[in-house]
């Protein structure tokens, strides 16, 4: 067949338009190919980098336990500013190469059956080394591997009983809310305590309670106790009632009521009766809010309720609200990096390097509180907030909205060191406000705050609110 001819200025300007269109498509697959092959390069290097770090993290935890006693004198505070540096460099981004060559070097001089220093750099390197992997790397699934359920509610109880920890934060707690209850029983003759948790957390604060409510409590006048808690799953409020309910029926002249709610759930949706002592217990909560917006909406909506005290009791320093709010993530991580090294030496104290129980609590409790403290962005902070100690803000945002700080009573302080006495691994020393090693309590603000602290480091901090008289 003879090849067809131009002879018309449509078909020139139909041969026209499709060259056009054969370029355009050459161009622009062209770019998208210059692009897919850039984008290849760097997932390359990615994926090298991860490939790295996964040898290098593998490599340490089967030298581990050489290193339990061989650091040498200083080479802690060497560690410290590794890690430090390491943050930094995360930060800027411009030098994958480096960063990954830093956190590869406190993998190789750290160890997680170490000393305190070592087991902290393992994982605050694994906590980093997450940040900067791929979501798909094997060493990101590695590091980021959730423990079980059943793993993260035992690890959860070796620290109840190995540490004071949450032993001072709950029994400061619930010596408050029962002053708050003799007192109302007092003035208004009330048998009737409502508790709303916002953060019940297997419901491990409440025994202690309901034990001292069931002792106040006789035969021609019990008490009513309810507790409202917040959490999760229904599955853990489930389980939380069982325990909680079990344990009341051995209390005579005490009747138990546990009401779960799910998270979401907005306070005034609460069923709230007119002859109780309502108190809020705002336990390890705030720091769970991710902006300082959140904390100042959720009090407001708590101060609708009109509770007879709120109950507040925050962790120093962790990298949530429990310490100075500070926008920029190196501050955050310096903070934290102080607060869980006092949360290691402690544990040292505690239990024995090579005990299994503090592996768990390490692992499964304090590393996974590391790894959400340096891989979760959080939100930005209010401009009129800056950089606040949160003690500050907060104390602010509760006066505006009609809430006054109470001093906290000397049976609360002497409670405390109390606690103190009984574990064994703590001593009478450890008590006094001079200089000293160990667990001690600290009075702050006046009396107006209770803090727990590893030597000199602020750990918790149990603060009461009441509403002002008007």
């Amino acid at each position: 067949m003879a090849p067809r001819t131009l002879n018309s200025t449509q078909d020139i300007d139909e041969l026209t338009r499709r060259m056009k269109e054969e370029e355009l498509l050459s161009l622009s697959l062209g770019i998208n190919s210059d692009w897919h092959s850039g984008e290849a390069k760097k997932r390359k290097r990615k994926d090298a980098g991860d490939r790295k770090l996964m040898e290098v993290r593998d490599e340490m935890m089967r030298v581990s336990r050489s290193k339990r006693h061989g650091m040498k004198d200083g080479k802690g505070v060497e560690l410290i500013n590794m890690l430090i540096s390491s943050a930094s460099t995360v930060i800027a981004g411009d030098n994958a190469g480096t960063t990954i060559e830093m956190i590869g070097e406190l993998y190789r001089n750290s160890s997680f059956s170490g000393d305190p220093v070592q087991r902290l750099t393992a994982y605050f390197a694994d906590a980093l080394a997450a940040r900067v992997s791929t979501i798909e790397s094997p060493v990101y699934r590695a590091i980021m591997a959730a423990p079980s359920p059943e793993e993260e509610f035992a690890a959860f109880v070796e620290l109840y009983r190995a540490s004071p920890y949450y032993q001072f934060a709950h029994f400061t707690a619930n010596q408050v809310i029962m002053e708050v209850f003799e007192d109302a029983e007092l003035k208004n003759k009330r048998n009737s305590l409502h508790v709303v948790d916002f953060n019940v957390s297997n419901g491990f604060q409440w025994p202690s309670l309901i034990q001292s409510l069931s002792d106040k409590a006789t035969r021609s006048r019990p008490i009513f106790l309810r507790v409202t808690g917040f959490a999760q799953s229904s599955g853990e409020l489930k389980e939380t009632e069982m325990r909680l309910a079990s344990f009341a029926k051995g209390c005579s002249n005490l009747v138990f009521e546990f009401d779960g709610v799910l998270r979401g759930c907005r306070p005034s949706e609460l069923k709230i009766k007119k002859n109780e002592t309502l108190v809020v217990n705002l336990m390890f909560y705030l720091q769970t809010l991710r902006s300082n917006i959140e904390i100042s909406d959720m009090l407001e909506c708590i101060s609708f309720l009109n509770p007879s005290a709120v109950v507040v009791v925050e962790k120093d320093g962790d990298g949530g609200s429990g310490g100075q709010r500070s926008r920029s993530f190196l501050s955050r991580f310096i903070e934290s990096l102080h607060y869980f090294a006092a949360m290691f030496d402690s544990l040292d104290d505690c239990l024995p390097a090579e005990s299994a129980r503090r592996l768990s609590i390490e692992r499964d409790h304090l590393g996974m509180e590391i790894k959400r403290v340096v891989t979760t962005e959080k939100a930005e902070e209010d401009e009129h907030v800056g950089n606040e100690g949160m003690e500050v803000w907060k104390g602010r945002i509760m006066e505006s909205i009609g809430f006054q700080r109470v001093k906290m009573s000397s049976r609360a302080l002497s409670q405390a060191k109390l606690l103190l006495m009984i574990k064994s691994h703590c001593n009478c020393s450890s008590m006094e406000y001079g200089n000293g090693g160990g667990f001690r309590v600290f009075e702050r603000d006046e009396g107006m705050a209770l803090s727990l602290g590893w030597q000199n480091r602020h750990l918790i901090t149990a603060s009461t609110w009441s509403p002002m008289l008007s």
